[in-house]
């Protein structure tokens, strides 16, 4: 079975400012001691939650996806978050997969936000999408995908090993954000993974972090809120193969594909 090492920053976001949001996620970057392989940021980390693609969004060719491989290749790291892409006329909430070597895989959010308005100035992503590093296969999610269990749910065995949400999930619906992420590590029987961002954004919308790790069993590795934090951990596949082997429970699924 094989170990992967992931840093969560948890943070407050500068509204709109990416010049100082990159800056601050750089100096946090380097200030990580010890091992560290892959480095999750919040969903939108540039700019925060802003509905505002057509002014502050930017193209694959952009600053800061330059930003984020500059970074991956100097820390040799895999770096993880969203921001607001253009692409063919189409916005989208994309969070990026950016391995040392420059290369990028990408997921864009399914679900929209539609009480924030998020439909309204972004496209629906079409594909679920699982990447694949040192053995791991890990499926990558954003934010209010956590309320659609079916578009996380394993289609098949051993499907992958962790999900990763990204978020700027808002405090008064911290018992949502908890609630689920442990769900869907429970019927899955894998590793859950979220990141979400702290403070008061430019709309006035509180958020507390709540980032956390739970385990195939719903245990909590890992939980943090109400102040900034890095923390980094080493987790190991082994434990979901144990789990997945002892309480057999994927074979008695509903089948169904999307």
């Amino acid at each position: 079975m094989s170990e992967l090492t992931f840093t969560l920053i948890q943070s407050n976001l500068h509204w709109e400012d990416k010049a100082q949001n990159l800056s601050m996620f750089e100096k946090k970057i380097q200030s990580i001691s010890g091992q560290k392989q892959v480095v999750i940021l919040p969903e939108t980390f540039n700019t925060g939650f802003s509905m505002a693609p057509s002014r502050l969004g930017e193209t694959m060719n952009g600053d800061t996806v330059a930003w984020m491989k500059k970074v991956a290749q100097e820390h040799k790291i895999i770096l993880a978050g969203s921001l607001m892409i253009q692409e063919k006329f189409k916005n989208y909430n994309r969070l990026l997969w950016v391995l040392p070597s420059g290369e990028i895989q990408h997921y864009d959010k399914r679900h929209r936000f539609s009480l924030g308005g998020e439909h309204n100035q972004f496209s629906a992503g079409e594909r679920r999408v699982i990447v694949q590093v040192n053995g791991w296969r890990i499926l990558l999610q954003v934010c209010y995908d956590l309320r659609f269990p079916v578009y996380a749910r394993q289609q098949k065995d051993d499907e992958y090993d962790a999900i990763l949400y990204v978020a700027n999930w808002p405090q008064k619906r911290m018992e949502a954000w908890n609630t689920l992420l442990k769900a869907r590590a429970i019927e899955n029987q894998c590793y859950t993974i979220g990141v979400n961002r702290l403070g008061d954004d430019g709309t006035e919308l509180a958020h507390s972090g709540g980032s956390s790790i739970y385990g195939p069993l719903g245990e909590t590795i890992y939980y943090k809120e109400n102040q900034e934090d890095i923390f980094t951990t080493t987790l190991n596949t082994a434990l979901v193969k144990t789990i997945r082997t002892k309480l057999p429970f994927q074979q008695d699924r509903d089948s169904f594909s999307l």
